[in-house]
């Protein structure tokens, strides 16, 4: 009678590091995603600010623009703290945008199918958020491509004279429908997003609700108000 073999016994397998433990999980994506978000609604505030500088005339906001390029120096090399602010921002981006795509995914395999009752349902805001994000991902290509490097920019783009490249872009019916619309969806956005991350990183609570939902809607109307100003002052030639 042939000797029979045992089986090696199987190599346990590796337990994974805690980083990827807490980026495998989805409470470790939830937080990426409310971090990264803070991150994105600081840049957004301050951009707005910045936008906002349009109706204190050309000189002010092309001088930002400039100040922008040397931001840092002289213990940065002109334009390293921009490009280091615009890595920030794109990393930021991206990993809120990989979180939400599969935070997704998972909840769709979780619940396969819809709610029997339309009353289940969460908010028009929160219903809207992955159709909201992806015109917003859409917008942001526009956005750049056209006041940042001129490539789809309507007239004779000119750098470091965004007061003059407003002026172009919102001198056109597409321009202010394409921005407008972007600028509600990003006003919704950021509505559920900032009530999202409070509950994620454990802000939130009973005592704090009330509070926390009227910060969420004032920065979303804020947002939403401030951006729009620039093409409707460009519009009703309050900027000319």
């Amino acid at each position: 009678m042939a000797p029979t073999t045992r089986a090696a016994p199987e190599a346990p397998s590796p337990l994974p590091s805690p980083a990827g433990w807490f980026w495998r999980s989805t409470l470790g994506k939830k937080v990426v995603m409310a971090v990264t978000g803070l991150v994105m609604l600081g840049f957004l505030v301050t951009h707005m600010l910045s936008n906002l500088k349009v109706f204190l005339g050309p000189e002010d906001i092309n001088g930002y623009a400039r100040w922008l390029r040397g931001m840092g120096e002289p213990v940065l090399h002109s334009h390293w703290g921009l490009w280091m602010a615009r890595v920030a921002l794109l990393a930021s981006v991206v990993l809120h945008a990989v979180c939400a795509y599969q935070l997704s995914r998972r909840d769709l395999r979780a619940r396969p199918v819809r709610y029997a009752s339309r009353r289940a349902r969460t908010s028009y805001a929160t219903r809207t958020m992955r159709w909201g994000g992806v015109i917003l991902g859409l917008f942001l290509v526009w956005h750049i491509l056209d006041l940042t490097t001129g490539h789809a920019h309507p007239g004779g783009f000119q750098e470091l004279h965004p007061y003059q490249n407003i002026i172009d872009t919102f001198s056109t019916w597409y321009g202010n429908l394409v921005y407008i619309t972007a600028v509600c969806a990003l006003g919704l956005h950021v509505r559920h997003g900032f009530w999202s991350a409070a509950q994620t990183l454990g802000v939130g609570s009973v005592a704090r609700e009330r509070a926390l939902r009227f910060l969420a809607n004032a920065l979303a109307l804020a947002l939403t108000a401030g951006f729009v100003a620039v093409p409707v002052g460009v519009m009703t030639g309050v900027v000319s």
